[in-house]
């Protein structure tokens, strides 16, 4: 198991990089989760191949839009919250029901697509598309559209504010693609240097850049497990806020609770190299941008 100590805060130089890597090498990547249709449920993967867009091939291709053209999501539907997804990657086949119901219908989302869209659109009630980008897929931070990280200890911390949220359901509400083990909760801080930096890391084989904090529905007042478990979900987390915060913030831009997620961007190197489940998560260094010049 890796000694989960952190360097003084604030300390952003040579010395600093290298405490970070002594205490955080034996660090490894716990889960992968990829997301194939935006704002639905995800699937645990034990790899995941890298895009020349940065993203990880299948997460988020697949996305609900209306006839506008705008995404069906938690925030504009709650109807979103109800819906289930199972995926058969290989076979491209996806597997929908109605939260709480046994009924689950199977479509090819190729071959099929006009039925799910025939589909979604009665459970919505207005019409739908089912639309794909194979290439970059459909993220929130397109300027990022790499792999968005978090600790599985960063995870359990915060469900177990709530009494009856578990892990999973925290999971769900975050939706990070990579999970780092062996280090202890908001170490994802430490990805954050100056306004003007960038922390570099390694993942296996493949260089990330950590860009900015992602910002999550945790805040959101859909109707999920963890708003009923908790009703008073927002206090807790402002309360929280309040008590851990000031030893977090140390750059000023993980600055609150609903940002706990990191999005990353990579080099086009990376394209094709491949994420395990295990493999070793190394800071490497504090610098200036260098995602156009990382050299193979």
């Amino acid at each position: 198991m890796a000694v989960s100590l952190l360097p003084v805060a604030g300390c952003y130089n040579v010395s600093k990089t290298t405490i970070i890597y002594q205490c955080i090498e034996m660090s490894y990547v716990a889960s992968i989760h990829i997301y194939p249709v935006k704002s639905l449920d995800g699937i645990a993967v034990s790899q995941a191949t890298i895009l020349a867009s940065g993203a990880l091939e299948g997460d988020r291709s697949l996305a609900i839009c209306d006839e506008a053209g705008e995404f069906i999501n938690t925030k504009r539907n709650s109807g979103v919250n109800f819906l289930r997804l199972s995926f058969d990657i290989k076979q491209r086949v996806a597997g929908l029901k109605i939260q709480d119901t046994e009924q689950e219908i199977f479509f090819h989302v190729d071959r099929e697509r006009p039925v799910i869209e025939y589909w979604l659109s009665n459970y919505f009630g207005f019409p739908v598309k089912l639309i794909e980008n194979l290439q970059t897929g459909f993220h929130d931070d397109t300027t990022a559209p790499g792999p968005t990280i978090v600790s599985t200890e960063t995870i359990a911390e915060v469900a177990s504010w709530f009494p009856r949220v578990c892990v999973n359901e925290m999971r769900h509400r975050l939706r990070a693609n990579i999970e780092i083990g062996d280090v202890p909760a908001f170490w994802e801080d430490e990805l954050f240097g100056a306004a003007d930096e960038v922390v570099r890391f390694k993942i296996g084989p493949v260089i990330f850049e950590a860009i900015n904090p992602g910002q999550p529905c945790l805040l959101s007042t859909r109707n999920s497990a963890v708003t009923e478990a908790y009703s008073n979900f927002k206090n807790v987390i402002a309360a929280k806020q309040k008590e851990i915060m000031p030893d977090l913030v140390k750059t000023g831009r993980l600055n609150n609770l609903n940002r706990l997620i990191v999005n990353t961007q990579l080099p086009l190197q990376a394209a094709g190299k491949i994420v395990h489940i295990g493999d070793e998560v190394q800071i490497l260094s504090i610098s200036k941008s260098l995602l156009n010049t990382i050299p193979d």
